[in-house]
């Protein structure tokens, strides 16, 4: 499992990864402009975080890239707005969403999803450490369906469905 979570059998407790996802945005799969396949999104082979930092830019360089059809295409944005099952860099649907429960359950990629899957498959959620400062979890910021034991099994079955669909790296 990815991120800053921690899960054993029926325990997931929160290590606050920050709030819509952002600590997932260094690849997100999202849909092809041309083929439909599925596609990644991530930051620009050239670009440095830290050159960004020492020339004051906060542009954000990403390059979307096509494994399937080989569709490539770089874009620098000035911001990335983030907790939708929208691309924040090319505003692409992103590949890892369904129907589920009456709604839209989505990740920007596998870490995303397996934290997700951690969090519902726990029967004791325990919250992190809490900071005064600090603004609300992803964790902490999930919809009510998505808590829900209620909607587990269903949940679970769609995280599973989902992770299918992701074409094996080569």
């Amino acid at each position: 499992m990815g991120g800053n979570a921690e899960a054993s059998g029926n325990r997931f407790r929160d290590r606050r990864e920050r709030k819509y996802g952002y600590d997932f945005l260094d690849e997100v799969l999202i849909q092809c402009p041309r083929c439909g396949g599925c596609a990644t999104v991530t930051p620009h082979p050239g670009t440095l975080a830290d050159e960004n930092a020492a020339s004051g830019s906060r542009l954000l360089h990403r390059r979307l890239r096509c494994a399937g059809c080989g569709f490539f295409k770089d874009q620098k944005v000035d911001s990335a707005v983030v907790g939708s099952p929208i691309d924040p860099y090319f505003q692409r649907p992103v590949w890892l969403q369904a129907s589920c429960c009456g709604n839209v359950l989505w990740g920007y990629n596998l870490r995303h999803l397996d934290l997700l899957e951690s969090y519902v498959q726990a029967k004791l959620r325990e919250r992190g450490e809490l900071v005064p400062w600090a603004p609300m979890s992803l964790v902490e910021r999930l919809p009510t369906w998505l808590k829900a034991a209620k909607n587990r099994t269903e949940i679970l079955r769609t995280i599973k469905r989902l992770r299918s669909t992701v074409p094996a790296a080569g």
